[in-house]
């Protein structure tokens, strides 16, 4: 598959005259593909059954008249007002009960049967007549599912879907009352009716009930998503893709995937390392311009992990955002530096986000390939760069990776219904498990959490922290994968229904250990480990007769083994991570990396990244600031 690049674009915002110069630029500049149309509904059709395909006829043949090939948005993000008109309920409600109104975007519940059928009639218009039409070599579904939290909504809507969804899963009200537990403080239900959503409550809800709605929250994600596709399916041979965003959880992304053909997300190292990121203050001040050195990597093999392997960057940052708490520009090179690295990581289109800088409303101040004022903003030059050595640049071939770590949106949702401490995030476990894999110089596949032994076969270990529940398959796989295999923390230790697990977890085969107490340590505590490094934000105590690793310096069992199969009780720090990588990873070749720097290998080629603010000198060779290089792997035997 040819590497290339692409750009967000919006004929509608500039006058027609302007777009046949826009089209030459980019393709000058060695773009390929053009994102159009996602935002455009009250264009598409200004009045309810009126439509008007005229500007969009025409930005697509000028665009195309120039070899540009376009991906289609369907609009469905983007409602008109009249679309409200048509359906006053159709609105997102808040946990507090406020309902998300008109005047931005994503003003919608996923539960509205109304909505949901609109937007995919809209598809289907665009179906019918771009369908076929060659020029339109990609569909994008909606845009950015669950951006400005918009997956869970306590509309009327979603509480009639809510109550369907229950009977549909439990099927007697007895059998919720069981499962959920609801003996406990009266909270009983004669009729499914009774059943409201986990919002408003004195306090906290039962953890199943509101593990229930985050399921039922997450499928209607699912559904919705899957409307559009049944619209569009039958008229289009082009693949259906959806644009994802950097740590936004709050659906199964593995479950959206499964109806569609490549998948996407949205980079904004910058933004997400202000926004979306913990870390202290010289941390964040170290990668102030350039992005947190993982964040953008573990995304990509997330994200890689959903189609086959097939993904995009639907949207990447080319300089400030204007959405982040602090929006500095970047570091003279990153752009390359971050089209390379998705390239590296499988990446098929690169796609910057958005070719010229628009001038009014919400997004001004978010920059793009050009300023306001037509000029060329710093990132053209560096995108033109990379488009220059795409041309030059052997085909990247991916391989597998020699560890695998397991990744699953359910887990985040049970820990945030039940986090025992205030800063127990999911996310932040397992990417500081990635991290301390990245910083010995290894390259990581994510797998999802249904895994089998064959999807586990070649690779040298696993990592699976923080799996609330580990169903039967997996740890069976995991048993026979004969691969030294990590769970832990806080793994296995809850039922899909919330409640603690009988006999006590972690219930690994053939391992005698068993969690009989855990406990939340605020930021300014830490438990010392015997032989250097310290468990942090969350510890257990283990019984049983299993190996012990690693133990406490007050001699409690932390890391205990027993064959293949390895057991974690506590959250390590950097420190304690490296070591722990070391053990599991011994059949693996570790290096450990210089501050900022990150490795990525292919078939056939290693990639180096300099993420630091510092030129950096590794293995001979040296990377300037923000520089990318690359050499040739030897071939195998």
């Amino acid at each position: 598959m040819k590497r290339t690049l692409g750009v967000c674009y919006y004929p509608e915002h500039w006058p027609q005259a302007m777009w046949a110069s826009d089209a030459r630029r980019m393709a000058q500049a060695g773009i390929t593909w053009v994102r159009i149309g996602e935002f455009a509904w009250s264009r598409l059709e200004p009045e309810p059954g009126v439509f008007d395909w005229d500007w969009l006829d025409s930005a697509i043949e000028v665009l195309a008249a120039e070899g540009l090939k376009i991906v289609l948005g369907t609009p469905s993000a983007t409602p008109p007002r009249w679309m409200l008109d048509r359906f006053p309920d159709m609105l997102a409600v808040d946990a507090a009960g406020q309902p998300r109104r008109f005047g931005s975007r994503r003003h919608y519940c996923h539960s509205h049967a109304g909505y949901r059928k609109a937007a995919a009639d809209m598809a289907l218009q665009l179906g019918k007549r771009y369908g076929r039409d060659a020029r339109v070599a990609a569909w994008q579904i909606d845009n950015e599912y669950g951006c400005h939290d918009t997956v869970l909504s306590y509309s009327e809507a979603a509480r009639v879907g809510f109550r369907d969804w229950l009977g549909q899963k439990y099927q007697s009200i007895g059998a919720l009352n069981r499962a959920w537990g609801n003996v406990f403080w009266s909270m009983e239900y004669e009729t499914f009716d009774q059943i409201d959503l986990p919002n408003l409550t004195v306090t906290q809800p039962n953890p199943a009930h509101e593990m229930a709605f985050r399921r039922f929250a997450s499928d209607q994600v699912v559904a919705w998503n899957a409307a559009q596709v049944v619209a569009l399916r039958p008229l289009t041979d082009a693949p259906l893709i959806h644009n994802y965003m950097g740590r936004v959880l709050e659906f199964d992304h593995f479950a959206v995937a499964r109806d569609l053909d490549i998948a996407s997300w949205d980079s904004y190292p910058i933004g997400f390392l202000s926004d979306r990121l913990e870390g202290d203050a010289a941390h964040k001040a170290r990668y102030l311009r350039q992005g947190d050195p993982d964040m953008q990597a573990f995304h990509h093999d997330l994200y890689r992990a959903l189609n086959n392997g097939r993904w995009w960057v639907m949207e990447q940052q080319p300089g400030p955002v204007n959405w982040a708490p602090f929006n500095p520009a970047p570091l003279p090179g990153m752009v390359r530096l971050w089209s390379w690295e998705a390239f590296a990581h499988g990446a098929e289109v690169v796609s910057y986000f958005r070719w010229r800088q628009a001038p009014f409303a919400q997004e001004q101040m978010h920059a793009g390939l050009l300023r306001p004022d037509d000029q060329p903003a710093p990132a053209l030059e560096e995108a033109a760069q990379v488009a220059t050595e795409l041309t030059t640049m052997p085909e990247v071939a991916p391989t597998q990776s020699p560890v695998a770590l397991i990744f699953d949106y359910a887990s985040d949702w049970a820990w945030r219904t039940l986090p025992q401490g205030a800063d127990f995030d999911y996310f932040r476990l397992v990417f500081e498990t990635y991290r301390a894999l990245r910083r010995q110089g290894l390259s990581i596949d994510i797998l999802p959490p249904n895994a089998s032994v064959g999807d586990l076969h070649g690779y040298k270990a696993l990592f699976a922290p923080g799996l609330a529940s580990v169903s039967s398959e997996l740890m069976g796989a995991l048993a026979d994968a004969a691969i030294p295999c990590l769970l832990g923390p806080r793994s296995n230790l809850m039922t899909p229904e919330m409640s603690t697990a009988l006999p006590l977890g972690p219930g690994i085969f053939g391992l005698d250990a068993r969690v009989v107490r855990v406990e939340s340590l605020p930021p300014a505590s830490a438990r010392a480990v015997e032989g250097g490094g310290a468990v942090v934000h969350w510890t257990e105590t283990l019984e049983g007769d299993a190996i012990a690793l690693l133990e406490h310096t007050d001699g409690n069992p932390l890391l205990v083994q027993a064959g293949h199969m390895h057991y974690l009780g506590g959250w390590p720090d950097a420190a304690l991570w490296d070591r722990i990588v070391a053990l599991l990873c011994a059949d693996v070749p570790l290096t450990l990396l210089p501050d900022g720097l990150r490795l990525r290998d292919t078939a056939t080629h290693r990639f180096a990244f300099n993420y630091a603010p510092e030129p950096v000198t590794w293995n001979g060779r040296t990377l300037k600031a923000a520089d990318v290089t690359w050499w040739p792997l030897p071939l195998p035997d």
